[in-house]
């Protein structure tokens, strides 16, 4: 397995200026992984698989387009109950979200498991899940040459310890400027992230910042980076996501430890990869990515 992707599978309702979708297929696994699936065609990896639960409503369709991009589904658990659902708006500040229903339904109840023949991905990601679920993801799995994870402000809030506990357990995390600030305790970005590296001890520290680009620090360098900048903004739901699937499976191209000058290569690739999610409602820009288009940017 080259790439292993562990989080959320959903159906997404999301309005904008642009305009609106209903249960339309999301989720942080399913971005992350048909953005790590476009990447691996050219990269020459072979395997891009998906832990995750979806209920009986999911439709067989998704699967087959799943099942399509070439992802690896073995991971997939189908349960009793309902997919998870989520509602959403953007409106004015376009990066970020006003929730407005949430319906975890089986996905309230995930408990993850990695298959076995899965256990040894040359790079594992762990998406955006309650700290406990990604420490239960760590026991399972680890990445041969790198874990990775993401994380967001509500367990920042409510699970700190959990969460700095599991981030000490993986090489590189992502998470935004506010996130950081939060979890440090300090105002300003470099000053909290340097302070987050010790607390934690990670190789690599990549922080989002939206329109205003990523900043990164990798063994005590710094890289900093421009979003790609676009005048269509319809849906920037998963473009985190996609962002990280980016980055894990350009490293899963390589091998030995991470350079520098190759965590910038990936961030290059992720932030022009996130501007083509945005452009569209749920993974249609995504599934509508091609080379050509790509290299363009």
């Amino acid at each position: 397995m080259d790439v292993l992707m562990v989080g959320s599978i959903a159906y997404d309702s999301v309005s904008s200026p642009a305009g609106k979708v209903e249960d339309a297929l999301g989720g942080s696994a399913v971005y992350a992984g048909i953005a790590s699936r476009f990447h691996a065609n050219y990269l020459n990896l072979s395997k891009i698989g998906l832990v995750g639960v979806v209920g009986k409503d999911f439709l067989e369709s998704d699967i087959a387009m799943l099942e399509s991009q070439g992802l690896d589904l073995s991971g997939l658990e189908i349960a009793e109950g309902k997919t998870f659902r989520w509602e959403g708006s953007y409106h004015g500040d376009m990066g970020v979200a006003e929730t407005h229903d949430t319906h975890l339904n089986v996905f309230g109840d995930f408990n993850p498991k990695v298959p076995e023949s899965s256990t040894e991905p040359t790079v594992l990601f762990c998406a955006n899940l309650v700290p406990a679920l990604q420490a239960q993801v760590l026991e399972q799995a680890q990445g041969t040459r790198l874990s990775m994870l993401d994380s967001m402000n509500l367990w920042i809030e409510i699970a700190r310890d959990d969460l700095l506990s599991v981030m000490k357990r993986v090489d590189l995390i992502i998470i935004n400027d506010g996130e950081v600030k939060m979890l440090a305790d300090d105002d300003n970005l470099v000053r909290a992230a340097k302070k987050l590296i010790s607390m934690v001890g990670c190789n690599s520290l990549v922080i989002k910042k939206g329109e205003h680009g990523v900043i990164a620090f990798h063994q005590g360098e710094m890289i900093a980076l421009p979003a790609y900048p676009t005048e269509l903004v319809v849906d920037p739901t998963g473009c985190g996501d996609s962002f990280a699937g980016t980055i894990a499976a350009y490293l899963a191209s390589g091998s030995g430890d991470v350079s520098k000058d190759e965590l910038r290569e990936a961030l290059v690739r992720a932030t022009v990869t996130a501007s083509f999610t945005l452009e569209s409602f749920g993974t249609s820009g995504l599934l509508s990515l091609n080379n050509d288009a790509f290299a363009e940017r």
